[in-house]
Formats: C-alpha cells, sequence, structure tokens
C-alpha cells in the first residue's frame, strides 16, 4: 500500500506529512496491498488529483475543490472523512466526519513534552509564503515567522514549542489545536477556501472566525487579486504576472525550519521592506492580541480515540 501525496513543487509541510504519518498510524501498511492507494491528509477528494481504477482507502481526507468523487464506485473504500461538511458532499452518514489525520501526530513520542521556545509564531499560507515578505512584518510585531514550506517535523516541533500560534495555514491552526496550543486564525484573501476550514473546526467543535492581514506585498496582491497601499490587482489586469520571490542570502537562525533563503530586515533595504510591510505588521500585532481559542478537549479526545478504532478497523481488515 502507498500513501497518496501531492508534492507540491513549493513544498508545504501539511502534505509532506504523509510521507511518514501513516507509518506510525499504520505500521507495516507498504508492506501489503500494493494495489491499494491510502488516501490521508489533505483535501484531495477529487476525482483530478486522484487516478482511475486503481483501490482507495481513504483514511481522514477532506474534500474542497472541483467535483466531489463517486464514492459508491467499488474502488473506493472510505473509512473517514476530515469532517461532516466533507461527509455531507460526498453523500456519507455525518458521524464518518471524524476529524483531520494530523490531531494524532501530537501522540507521537518525539513530540511529546517539548519545551516552549516561542511565544508568538505566525505561520502563513505557503502562497503566502511564496509571494510575501511575512519575515519583515513580523518582527515588528514581536511574532516568529514560521514558513510552512519548510520540513514538516521542524515546522511541527516548532508549533509545538509556541505558546500561542496565528495560522493562515490551516494545519498550522490544526497541529497547534492538536498540541493544545492556543491559536488565532488569520486571512490575507477574501477569496480563501473556507469550506475546509469549517470541515475541520466543526469537526473538533471550534470556529473558524478569521482576521483580516493585508497582504505584505504587490507580488502577493497580483497573485491573490486584492489590494496592496490601495492599489487594486485585480481579475481585470491578466497582464500582470506575480514574480518569483527574490533569493537574498540564508538566514539560517532558525536551523532546520527553513528550506529556502528569507528576506533580509536588516539596512536600508530591510527597512524599506519593512515600511511597505506595516499594514501587515499592524494587523498581525492585533491578531495576535485578540481571544485565541482551543477546540474543547473532550470533544478533541472522543474524536481521536474514534480515529484510532477506525485504524483498528483497518488492521484487521488490510493486515
Amino acid at each position: 500500500m502507498k500513501p497518496y501525496y501531492w508534492a507540491s513543487h513549493h513544498g508545504n509541510f501539511g502534505d509532506d506529512l504523509n510521507l511518514w504519518l501513516w507509518d506510525f498510524l499504520l505500521p507495516g501498511f507498504r508492506d501489503v496491498h500494493p494495489d491499494v492507494m491510502l488516501v490521508g491528509v489533505g483535501t484531495v477528494l477529487n476525482p483530478v488529483l486522484l487516478p482511475p481504477g486503481q483501490k482507495k482507502l481513504v483514511v481522514g481526507s477532506g474534500y474542497g475543490y472541483g467535483e466531489p468523487p463517486n464514492i459508491r464506485d467499488p474502488e473506493w473504500d472510505v473509512r473517514c472523512v476530515r469532517g461532516p461538511k466533507t461527509a455531507q458532499k460526498l453523500g456519507l452518514p455525518e458521524d464518518m466526519g471524524i476529524t483531520d489525520p494530523a490531531a494524532l501526530i501530537a501522540d507521537m513520542p518525539e513530540f511529546r513534552n517539548l519545551p516552549k521556545i516561542h511565544k508568538k509564531t505566525f505561520i502563513p499560507h505557503w502562497e503566502s509564503a511564496e509571494f510575501g515578505m511575512w519575515q519583515a512584518a513580523c518582527e515588528p510585531a514581536g511574532l516568529t515567522y514560521l514558513d510552512p514550506r519548510g520540513e514538516a517535523k521542524a515546522v511541527i516541533r516548532h508549533i509545538a514549542q509556541s505558546e500561542l500560534i496565528v495560522a493562515e495555514s490551516m494545519h498550522g491552526a490544526i497541529l497547534a489545536d492538536a498540541f493544545r496550543v492556543p491559536w488565532i486564525a488569520v486571512t490575507t484573501s477574501g477569496s480563501i477556501n473556507d469550506f475546509k476550514w469549517n470541515d475541520w473546526a466543526s469537526s473538533v467543535g471550534a470556529t473558524y472566525a478569521p482576521r483580516f492581514v493585508p497582504v505584505s506585498t504587490r507580488a502577493e496582491a497580483v497573485r491573490k487579486k486584492t489590494k496592496f497601499w490601495g492599489m487594486s490587482f485585480d481579475a481585470e489586469q491578466p497582464a500582470m504576472h506575480a514574480p518569483e520571490p527574490a533569493h537574498e542570502p540564508a538566514d539560517t537562525s532558525h536551523g532546520d525550519v527553513m528550506t529556502r533563503p528569507k528576506p533580509s530586515t536588516t539596512g536600508l533595504r530591510g527597512m524599506a521592506k519593512q515600511v511597505l510591510a506595516a499594514p501587515s505588521t499592524l494587523a498581525l500585532w492585533q491578531a495576535s492580541r485578540a481571544i485565541p481559542q482551543l477546540s474543547p478537549s473532550k470533544v478533541l479526545n472522543d474524536k481521536k480515540e474514534r480515529f484510532w478504532k477506525v485504524l483498528d478497523e483497518i488492521r484487521r481488515d488490510y493486515m
């Protein structure tokens, strides 16, 4: 059995954790049923992404884009999905929408009892990280910047070792909630797919009510078809394209969390970037002082217990 893995060119820890999570949840799964694809963490329940003609074992995946798959086809074995909204979309009983499998990462021995070393951490969506300059926005706001494109275990460890998470990344919030780190949701785009956020949040009794944070660069505004310093970059300007972010000398101050260079925030150029990112900085500062949330512990623990029972059933049927 092989896990489905959406390998993005930019990297995203919420997808990359599929490379090792299932070895913990279902030890030995790779040695059985080579004809079966294990479909796990991610918003991947889309017939365009998943190959036809192959048996698929769905364990905690979510819907969010395109047409939902026809799970009545015998090639689908759906044991549970990410939340009640995905269950409803697929025509499944609501109680099959348990929660995101990433919540079980907190049960892994290597992530237990980690010391708190970060006060407040901001983790953006990968697209914001790709086109923005959030390091420049975070420093004056008193937040540590965490790039979601970093090595998955290092990103997760950083989340667990934070006292507060400000998250545009949904899996940033999911992991924070799993580690019982209070979190605050933010968004930089009015066109964000809130279906998947609400799908997960409703599965654990949380609420998705993001605070708005302006984009940090013109390139980010072009990519997201929004405004930057009052100038609109909407769909009526198709000739404009966001350039690739400039790569500058690498900053290794955060160890192996970062997998690519970060923008400099020192010198005249760094000061200019911080000035341009001032509205983003202010909004992040305000967001970090809002009242955070956590899902009710009883709800989360009940959902995790149900998920472990599903995994026991899979072991019985496949292994």
